[in-house]
């Protein structure tokens, strides 16, 4: 059953739509009964329409709810899908062969740099180049092109990784994503036989994820509607989160001005979240700018977010382990939880909280990535008292500056953890690479998800968790221009409406300027200090009680929890039940004991 605004757009087969369709509103289900109804209601024939998605995945998905309407035959593909086929159809030289990842190629010219940058991620290269060519941007005009953009190693630099990369890839016969809209653009502007026959075929266009269009997608799209205005933009601009590829939401909120006559839906009724966690993330609302959507609950009530300051990291990390068991106990599936993060470089602090805690894992794993890959790889042969000489050669710096990019920030913080893990370990090389494999191994599609916010877009959990929501690291420490610290808050909502249940947002540092504008201003508490009597009763009782019942202390409560009790000094089982961490299991289990030391402690 559709909803009244998602009928509306439903109904509306012709001409100019702007559908705005907000997280969780049911986007897909409302363009693919559009598109059948355009076919159904004879305004277009099915290989008249032209549906156009970000991913394979979500083309095939978009195929398979049409047939299920009983609407075969509409195409649904990437931009980059559509202009290979064009091209092979039309162009009177074919393509070279695709490059399927420029990290490889990009990897050998980044081993000509100097040394300082030669160990650079190849992927943060990788990401610059389709910046400037997703811009339009040659080598020749991409000096004068940056402005306030900073690149990830010097321009100079830059410009020389990105002309070599051109160079190859010429001289080597191949064509990356970007140069098959290019090419398909430079052929249509060449051939208006061939950009003819395209329009006579396609009539009407329906484009997904319309936020994250760049002008390469544009000016391509641009083509192949000519004058015509039978387009459906579908999007969310409070979710336009890649810029960095050169993503922008503008194409989307000027919709309305550049069709003046365009039947313009909102959709903000939420099927994901609970009315708690929609208010929560409302709040954010008015700082977001572009096109007003409020998000309305469908689902029934659920419990508050829950919102903590922390005294530290490490009690941050216990808190969310305590909470993901409690959640676990209480029949929720692992896999169903998240902890979301802005890089990766933060993953492998819950790696390692939640192995030791012996709660699986699934995601950013700290051993599938570049630093431990190659400084493991170097390590071979060598006595594990050279790991820091090792690390040094492969360029760990001792403090990391501003204006490194985000993937070399991950890296040298891998660096950095490796060494000091390294250098606490006795024993060979290779008991430290099973040492690692153990505590950071990857746990394939089982355990809670460790993912960033990009990589968590177009997902959803029943429980979500946001730690380290503190200055420099949401908003990010790269973002010095009000344009990307407005990125920065739009991933933050991103983050908020994954949870469909349970929401934990957390902080231990600075409190991030975000906090303020969820009317969160708590000060961090003061932290609880290793030698308080309180504190260490605590943690006697806690040691007997994991000794009469066989489990490890930890299982009882964590070092965050019971610290977080002597903060509080909860005086009745109501007042413990409100401390992070104590849940109704640990409650009915624990709970006179706990109020029975702290008073006998006090």
């Amino acid at each position: 059953m559709l909803n009244s605004e998602q009928q509306r757009a439903v109904e509306a087969v012709r001409g100019p739509v702007c559908i705005l369709a907000g997280a969780g509103s049911g986007k897909t289900t409302t363009i693919t009964h559009r598109v059948a109804n355009q076919v159904e209601s004879r305004a277009f024939r099915a290989d008249e329409i032209l549906a156009v998605t970000f991913t394979d995945k979500a083309a095939g998905e978009m195929r398979g709810r049409l047939e299920q309407l009983g609407v075969p035959g509409v195409r649904c593909a990437t931009f980059h899908a559509a202009a290979l086929g064009q091209l092979r159809f039309f162009a009177a030289e074919q393509p070279g062969r695709i490059l399927a990842s420029k990290v490889l190629p990009l990897r050998y010219i980044g081993n000509s740099l100097p040394r300082p940058y030669r160990f650079r991620p190849a992927a943060d290269l990788a990401t610059e180049v389709e910046w400037a060519k997703n811009r339009r941007i040659a080598p020749a005009g991409y000096l004068g092109s940056l402005g306030e953009h900073q690149p990830p190693i010097p321009e100079d630099l830059m410009l020389r990784v990105y002309t070599e990369y051109e160079r190859r890839k010429e001289r080597d016969g191949w064509v990356d994503f970007e140069d098959l809209l290019e090419l398909t653009i430079q052929l249509f502007d060449g051939d208006a036989g061939a950009l003819e026959q395209v329009r006579g075929r396609y009539q009407a266009f329906t484009v997904d994820e319309y936020q994250d269009v760049n002008l390469l997608q544009q000016t391509l799209l641009d083509r192949w509607l000519g004058a015509r205005d039978d387009l459906c933009a579908v999007g969310d601009d409070y979710q336009s989160i890649y810029a960095f590829t050169g993503a922008s939401p503008e194409y989307l909120l000027a919709m309305p001005k550049r069709f003046p006559q365009a039947t313009i839906v909102r959709l903000e009724e939420n099927y994901r979240s609970t009315p708690e966690i929609l208010e929560f993330a409302n709040r954010l609302v008015s700082k977001l700018g572009g096109a007003e959507k409020v998000l309305r609950a469908t689902r029934p009530a659920g419990p508050e977010p829950i919102t903590h300051s922390f005294a530290g990291a490490d009690l941050e990390a216990g808190f969310i382990v305590e909470r993901i068991r409690e959640l676990h106990e209480a029949g929720l599936p692992y896999e169903e939880m998240a902890i979301l993060f802005r890089t990766n470089a933060r993953s492998a602090d819950y790696e390692e909280a939640l192995s030791e805690a012996g709660i699986p894992s699934q995601g950013a794993a700290l051993m599938a990535r570049e630093a431990a890959k190659q400084l493991l790889k170097a390590m071979r042969g060598r006595p594990l008292s050279d790991v820091r000489h090792v690390a040094r050669e492969q360029g760990m710096l001792e403090t990391i500056p501003d204006r490194l990019g985000e993937r070399e920030v991950t890296r040298q913080n891998d660096l950095a953890r490796l060494v000091r893990l390294a250098e606490e370990f006795e024993g060979t090389v290779e008991g430290f690479v099973a040492y690692l494999q153990e505590r950071f191994g990857t746990h394939a599609g089982r355990g809670v998800h460790l993912l960033t916010y990009h990589r968590a877009k177009g997902l959803e959990f029943e429980a979500v968790f946001l730690p380290r929501l503190e200055e420099k690291e949401l908003p990010s420490k790269l973002s010095k221009t009000p344009d990307a610290v407005a990125e920065e808050r739009r991933l933050l909502y991103v983050g908020l409406t994954r949870a469909k249940r349970h929401l934990s947002v957390t902080w231990s540092g600075k409190p991030s300027r975000f906090l303020s504008e969820l009317d969160l201003r708590a000060p961090a508490p003061k932290p609880v200090e290793s030698d308080d009597p309180l504190y260490a009763t605590l943690k006697e009782w806690r040691l007997k009680t994991a000794r009469a019942e066989d489990k490890p202390a930890y299982v009882i409560f964590h070092n965050a929890t019971l610290a977080e009790i002597v903060r509080r000094a909860p005086q009745t089982r109501e007042e413990l039940s409100q401390v992070p961490g104590v849940g109704p299991a640990k409650l009915e289990r624990y709970g006179d004991e706990v109020l029975a030391a702290l008073a006998a402690g006090a």
